[in-house]
């Protein structure tokens, strides 16, 4: 199983956490297949960050709703209905499945998709 890595507790000097809500653990969800640990208490787009920092940032997102870049389906869990909703709107969730992603976040997700395995 491969996890992207990252501190558990990050430290409060490094300016990259304040981006993300408060959080004490990590979640595992699954993009596309692959399996990550993300922030809880975050909406989905801020987790996708969390896993690539600069090409979230790099991209053409407007984090409120308006553009609809960030469009995704998921499923709460393997059995649900699947869902469209907009990565800046919705809260990311224990055991998520993020089954399709815009054209925008694939581009921006490519290198931690890749490097993922499934």
């Amino acid at each position: 199983m491969s996890m992207a890595e990252h501190d558990h507790n990050p430290p409060q000097q490094d300016p990259r956490y304040d981006l993300f809500g408060p959080y004490e653990k990590l979640i595992e969800v699954r993009v596309l297949g692959s399996k990550f640990l993300v922030p809880e208490n975050n909406k989905l787009l801020r987790c996708f960050q969390y896993l690539s920092l600069l090409g979230i940032a790099n991209g053409r997102f407007c984090w409120n709703g308006d553009c609809k870049t960030c469009q995704v389906r998921y499923r709460t869990h393997p059995q649900a209905d699947e869902r469209s909703a907009l990565s800046c709107q919705v809260p990311v969730a224990e055991g998520m499945h993020i089954t399709e992603l815009s054209e925008e976040l694939s581009l921006r997700l490519r290198d931690v998709l890749a490097s993922a395995g499934k």
